[in-house]
């Protein structure tokens, strides 16, 4: 499906817990972008989009939030908790976000800056889209589990 999820490391001691992010060796992309989403109300749900290139992981670096990922054939939802895993969602997958717990803070590494041309906001739209992407063999996503 072109969505996986990483394993990042914990140090803890008893100055509390460091996970460490490197894009050479935890994130499959160079990050390029990085931002969070928070004070989410609740009952909101966000997303509603696919990217045509983009490849992102999602974590949760507080609380908690439910993703849906999707593509014509399937969907899977996935409970974002921990801090020490980050959801991979590669090219031409739509996502949808929701159930953020009040103290949720949900961190975005992207592997490009914002281009509103890479959006793809039409369910119709993608679905089409994907259909075509899916069948000439593009989903490959290493497992960084």
């Amino acid at each position: 499906m072109n969505v996986k999820l990483i394993g990042f490391p914990r140090h803890t001691d008893e100055y509390g817990s460091l996970v460490p992010i490197e894009a050479s060796d935890n994130v499959p992309f160079e990050i390029k972008r990085v931002y969070y989403i928070y004070g989410v109300d609740e009952g909101v749900r966000r997303g509603f989009h696919s990217h045509a290139e983009l490849k992102q992981v999602l974590i949760c670096v507080s609380g908690q939030v439910t993703i849906l990922v999707k593509t014509p054939w399937e969907e899977q939802e996935i409970l974002l908790d921990d801090p020490q895993k980050g959801l991979y969602i590669g090219p031409m997958i739509w996502r949808e976000m929701f159930d953020f717990s009040g103290d949720a803070v949900l961190l975005v590494l992207a592997s490009d800056h914002y281009k509103v041309e890479d959006y793809i906001r039409n369910y119709n739209q993608y679905e089409e889209t994907a259909r075509q992407y899916f069948a000439e063999g593009q989903s490959v996503c290493e497992d960084r589990t």
